[in-house]
């Protein structure tokens, strides 16, 4: 088959598998980002996050994740859930971890359309990607066509804003490449303006990840420093407020996938529940989620960064 029929077949099963947006790029060395990487490492922006040092030549040329690589193929699948907690004094927990674990629930669809790509088009390398490996996917998704990074270094689709997961598929196929969408975010300042800690820089696009409450209450492993603890706007587990007063998330939709259902009693536990939270009631709630990763003993430290001086 042509480039052209395998280019439209594969956008129509990933849109079949729950996948909202797909895009494709020419898989090749990205050095203009590497120079960004560079700068944003020798800065100390990744913070604690060592690993973002580690396999540098890897995130930045897609070839030696797949030898002889062709396409990146990028997909975006949403998570937005407008739903609150009930409690506006409770621990907020940020929405794309309301539900499973995005890592297998999009990995798994992933690996489908990889499957499918294999047994209808023939004999494919490729490899799958979810915010797991050295990807620098944001750039991938910028390439493809699926948007532009805004000020906050988040991608924003024109018609759907940024609450979704990004994947990749890196293969060897001859695919038709999109072109990449020019950024919209204009004069408008909301992200830089609201964020609690100051993270993004005072011109944007350049994001201080040491300073993010995302990464101080996941990615974080030691104490949060002190110099915080007026600036944590009430977030136990991640933060959306960089998301939330973007003007281009009026466009987005509720997510359609059960597997990102909140657990029953989650939206509903109030203050008190979170600052007596055990370790049996975390177990439950978050049995097959991504805040598992911060294990209980890290949600309860964030929990109790949080607490009032007045709080028993």
């Amino acid at each position: 088959m042509q480039p052209e029929q395998n280019t439209e077949r594969i956008r129509a099963e990933a849109h079949r598998l729950g996948f909202e947006f797909v895009g494709f790029a020419r898989a090749e060395r990205l050095d203009a980002e590497a120079r960004r990487l560079e700068a944003w490492l020798q800065q100390g922006a990744h913070g604690k996050m060592a690993y973002m040092e580690n396999h540098f030549d890897l995130r930045i040329d897609p070839t030696k994740l797949v030898p002889g690589a062709k396409t990146v193929i990028c997909l975006t699948f949403n998570y937005h859930n407008p739903d609150k907690q009930e409690d506006a004094e409770a621990p907020k927990i940020s929405q794309y971890a309301y539900g499973e674990d995005y890592h297998f629930v999009v990995k798994d669809r992933l690996k489908a359309l990889l499957a499918y790509m294999q047994a209808e088009i023939g004999e494919i390398n490729g490899r799958c990607f979810v915010d797991s490996a050295p990807v620098l996917e944001r750039e991938w998704a910028r390439r493809a066509g699926i948007g532009w990074n805004g000020r906050h270094t988040l991608t924003i689709h024109p018609r759907r804003g940024s609450y979704f997961f990004l994947a990749e598929i890196i293969c060897d196929l001859e695919l038709v490449h999109d072109d990449p969408i020019r950024d919209h975010c204009g004069t408008c300042r909301r992200c830089i303006d609201a964020c609690p800690t100051e993270a993004i820089s005072p011109e944007g696009y350049f994001l201080d990840a040491s300073k993010c409450i995302s990464y101080l209450t996941i990615e974080l492993r030691d104490e949060i420093p002190a110099g915080f603890k007026s600036q944590m706007d009430n977030w136990m587990f991640g933060c959306d407020v960089c998301q939330d007063v973007c003007p281009w998330n009026r466009f987005a939709k509720r997510h359609e996938e059960p597997d990102f259902e909140p657990h029953p009693d989650l939206l509903g536990m109030d203050r008190r529940a979170w600052l007596e939270l055990t370790e049996e009631v975390f177990g439950k709630i978050f049995k097959k989620s991504a805040v598992k990763r911060v294990k209980y003993a890290g949600l309860k430290r964030n929990i109790n960064f949080l607490k009032r001086p007045e709080t028993p």
